[in-house]
């Protein structure tokens, strides 16, 4: 059995003029929301095995506050400039190479990528996954380079915690 979870960056800045979009940062309420939902999801799961992130500024500090929120150490995350890609095939390509020591991952990445992924792997239609949204999917696999339709455990939005 292979768990995954897969996370939307929290809410990010526009307001800089001039800033690449891979540097845009967290609002406040992305803070905030990375915080609350990390902290619910560290009292009700067991802490993934590995954490991997886009290289994005909001992924990656997404992921920050997720790793401390779960007391995973920042020297252990796994930091992928491909997921900054918005199509879901570097989210495959990037779990399905996940080491079959690992039973559990949580991933932070972004928008259509992750629809697409939770849609197609999922086994529950999802029309949006919100910033900040976290789907946790089970595959009945031993490795992670076999999965293919899994099991919807997990829904969580930021909205629903307020």
């Amino acid at each position: 059995m292979k768990t995954l979870y897969i996370v939307r960056h929290a809410k990010s800045s526009w307001e800089y003029e001039g800033i690449a979009d891979i540097d845009r940062p967290l609002k406040e309420r992305g803070i905030k929301d990375a915080h609350l939902i990390s902290n619910y999801l560290a009292e009700t799961i067991n802490k993934p095995d590995v954490f991997v992130t886009s290289s994005a500024n909001r992924a990656l500090h997404t992921a920050i506050i997720f790793c401390d929120n779960f007391g995973y150490p920042l020297s252990n995350l796994y930091i992928k400039k491909h997921l900054y890609n918005f199509s879901d095939g570097y989210l495959v390509k990037t779990i399905k190479a996940l080491d079959d020591s690992f039973n559990s991952a949580i991933i932070f990445s972004h928008d259509h990528g992750i629809n697409t992924f939770v849609n197609k792997y999922g086994g529950k239609p999802i029309a949006h996954v919100p910033t900040c949204g976290v789907i946790g999917i089970e595959f009945d696999n031993e490795h992670w380079k076999s999965i293919k339709k899994g099991k919807t455990t997990l829904i969580e939005f930021p909205k629903n915690h307020k």
